[in-house]
């Protein structure tokens, strides 16, 4: 495995892991009406895109320019 296999595996970890942070706080935020969860939860998906964005260029997928 190369060093940008490692790389993108990594931020594919990172991914799954924000994606449960983010259906915790999405949870929270209707259960409790909590707006703060609701506001984190909505940064946390708009880094997840960001670094699903990082790990599809890395790997070469076509339409991430």
């Amino acid at each position: 495995m190369s060093q940008l296999e490692d790389i993108v595996g990594r931020l594919e970890q990172i991914d799954e892991e924000l994606a449960d942070l983010a259906i915790d706080r999405l949870k929270t935020s209707v259960v409790d009406n909590d707006a703060d969860a609701a506001a984190e939860e909505k940064r946390i998906t708009k880094a997840r895109r960001a670094v699903e964005k990082a790990a599809g260029i890395l790997a070469g997928m076509p339409g991430d320019d």
